[in-house]
């Protein structure tokens, strides 16, 4: 008898006949002996529709009461599905984030989850129930409900898996599985039968949307195998693991893209301690990530500083540096909006020489101008104009060979 933890989102819940055929799935694992745990997303378009609502009232919403808000999308899920569940024959309870204890830091839209007390998923699963649980929301130290942001029922799924100790956990979306980049933008994208952590980590974080990155994270401490699969289909999926020594033998496993950044320079910043300091501290504060970071002498004693963040925190993090650099002497902010990042993932690339050449090669044949370069040990990004994304990705599958899956 194993405990599985399953995870449907949006899609897969977007209606009252779908969230039925949810619960039957779900019974036909409960009813082989295994323990259910079930995260649900809202409903499809649900959340935006109360971030509308919430717009409507004031331009500016406060981020308490935001959380409040999206946080009942989820409660909806889940009620409904427990009603399904119970029509069907069998027992089922619905629990949300503070009921379940799952306790998080205060960043409201943002937050992170600490710390998950398991006790009352058991008592319900002793009593041959199958549990529901509302994704993407938990508790603070004070009892504010708060949000994890998007994609935050991956998270709560992975974080239950692990606090749990639960065999698996399925992820179930719209898609059969991770493929080798984004199958809209190249029809030759393949489908992986596994992937490691490290190789899923640099994805999500590089634009891949199959899999929240903090979700990647938690099931990388915790050792949690995920298996990313599809909600209309039972076609095998996705084995998200540990890294193998087969898995150094493909160069290149995958190739993301992200269009959500922005590039920000600031010129002419003097060139001293304490500097790079004063130009992030603002932004760390309000809770903007800053990606890629360079830095170049532009004359005697000065240099110019350039970095991306999300295209969603570009006009604050402006506002904030325009006053950062008055105060530091800086000479001005220059913002772009107009970029994509590129990018090739592979564990293979530790054992193997060239790939940063080919890359580079590949999109010059193209025209296209490399504006940054970001690299890691399994990862080389690049940021271009924005209108050259879809050509890049395709030229650059094609060039590393992975429609076939044999390049070495």
């Amino acid at each position: 008898m194993a405990l599985i933890v399953q995870k449907y989102g949006g899609t897969s819940v977007g209606s009252i006949e779908k969230i039925q055929n949810v619960a039957k799935k779900v019974i036909e694992e409960h009813k082989k002996g295994n323990r259910m745990v079930v995260v649900l997303s809202a409903m499809s378009g649900e959340t935006n529709k109360l971030i509308e609502l919430a717009h409507q009232m004031t331009a500016d919403p406060d981020t308490r009461e935001l959380d409040v808000l999206m946080a009942t999308g989820e409660q909806v899920s889940i009620a409904l599905f427990s009603m399904a569940v119970k029509s069907m024959g069998y027992d089922a309870c619905s629990l949300l984030g503070f009921q379940v204890g799952i306790r998080t830091d205060q960043i409201y839209g943002k937050a992170r989850i600490q710390d998950i007390r398991t006790e009352r998923v058991f008592q319900e699963l002793e009593k041959n129930r199958i549990v529901s649980i509302a994704g993407f929301q938990g508790l603070d130290e004070e009892g504010n409900i708060t949000t994890l942001g998007r994609g935050g029922s991956d998270t709560t799924a992975v974080a239950m898996a692990a606090a749990l100790k639960a065999d698996v956990c399925e992820i179930y979306t719209d898609v059969t599985g991770v493929f080798t980049t984004d199958p809209n933008i190249c029809p030759r994208a393949r489908k992986m039968d596994y992937i490691s952590y490290e190789e899923m980590l640099e994805m999500a974080s590089l634009g891949a949307k199959v899999l929240e990155i903090r979700s990647v994270e938690f099931a990388k401490k915790f050792n949690v195998p995920i298996h990313v699969r599809s909600t209309f289909s039972n076609e095998r999926g996705t084995m998200v693991v540990s890294e193998t020594k087969d898995m150094e033998k493909i160069t290149v496993s995958g190739i993301a893209f992200n269009k959500n950044e922005a590039r920000i320079t600031i010129s002419k910043v003097p060139d001293k301690p304490g500097i790079a300091a004063a130009i992030f501290n603002p932004l760390v504060k309000a809770g903007i990530v800053v990606d890629m970071i360079v830095q170049n002498t532009s004359e005697e004693g000065l240099t110019d500083l350039t970095f991306t963040v999300a295209k969603a925190d570009f006009y604050k993090s402006m506002k904030f540096l325009s006053d950062v650099a008055k105060g530091i002497g800086a000479e001005k902010v220059l913002g772009d909006e107009n970029i994509a990042k590129v990018s090739i993932i592979g564990v293979g690339m530790r054992t193997h020489a060239g790939v940063a050449q080919k890359m580079f090669t590949t999109l010059a044949k193209e025209n296209i101008n490399i504006m940054m370069i970001s690299t890691s040990e399994i990862k080389i990004s690049c940021v271009i104009e924005e209108k050259y994304t879809e050509l890049a990705v395709r030229v650059l599958h094609e060039a590393f060979g992975l429609e076939n899956g044999t390049q070495i």
